[in-house]
């Protein structure tokens, strides 16, 4: 009988831890940013916990390494990058990473103090534009759209004025860091500014830009990473939903005011 007692004491010893391990245990996902802004990741990390997922935010403070972090295993999945970007990166870096799902567009825009809407851009008038390739290249992009310039036929997106095959306005650009574009606003007829970079100087896209991106942008929406090997992982896509639902987008509108556009679309329609 005492065999017996001791026997089913195990079992139910068993049984108990058993049940304490499942219910306790929850799977951890560390995920990559560039910056100190968390507030987005830490209402997916919210929502995320009550799927019994947990999120570990990692900051970094560059663009470089979360992609490094990622290619080694050291993070699961990354947010920080344009599709432009991550596409340059992996390639040269000859890294095995993938997209999973799309997240936001940070809209490049059009300001000026002058002119209403970019229609009334004048004649041979001036416009700043940053002069780094990338961002050249995102900018004319954005003027084609306005529709003042037209590029020539498949444009990489690398910039460069010679480029430009058609400016009936004969604009004139004066080419400066990204981190000027704001500052040059009294002296120009428009100037191309970066989101980030507007933010900082007091501007809305939406609410202070003649023209902006938006989800039309394909380049430069911004995109969840993880490494190729785990793109079909069941958790990371599990995250992915989360961040894709309506209730983490009307976050987003609500706590960037127009800064960051939710922009959820298929991965065929950013080339992956």
């Amino acid at each position: 009988m005492k065999k017996l007692f001791v026997f089913l004491a195990l079992i139910l010893s068993t049984i108990v831890i058993t049940a304490c391990s499942s219910s306790d245990a929850a799977t951890t996902v560390k995920v990559g940013i560039s910056g100190s802004d968390t507030t987005i990741w830490e209402y997916v990390a919210k929502k995320a916990k009550e799927e019994g997922i947990n999120v570990e935010i990692v900051r970094f403070s560059d663009y470089v390494q979360p992609n490094l972090a990622l290619a080694e295993g050291e993070i699961d999945a990354n947010a920080f990058q344009t599709v432009s970007y991550f596409d340059a990166f992996i390639k040269e870096h000859n890294l095995d990473l993938t997209p999973i799902a799309t997240t936001v567009i940070a809209p490049m825009g059009l300001y000026s103090e002058k002119h209403d809407q970019p229609e009334d851009i004048p004649e041979g008038g001036t416009i700043a534009l940053a002069k780094e390739a990338t961002n050249m290249g995102r900018g004319l992009l954005l003027l084609e759209e306005a529709g003042l310039i037209k590029l020539e036929e498949g444009f990489d997106g690398n910039g460069s004025l010679d480029k430009i095959v058609e400016n009936p306005k004969n604009l004139q650009f004066e080419l400066l860091v990204a981190g000027q574009t704001p500052r040059v606003l009294p002296d120009v007829d428009a100037s191309i500014i970066n989101n980030g970079i507007a933010v900082d100087a007091g501007f809305s896209p939406l609410d202070d830009a003649i023209y902006h991106e938006d989800e039309t942008a394909t380049p430069y929406i911004n995109i969840i990473a993880v490494q190729e090997k785990d793109k079909n992982n069941e958790v990371l896509k599990q995250l992915a939903e989360i961040y894709q639902t309506e209730d983490v987008a009307n976050f987003i509108e609500e706590e960037r005011n127009g800064n960051s556009i939710p922009t959820f679309v298929p991965l065929s329609e950013i080339g992956h």
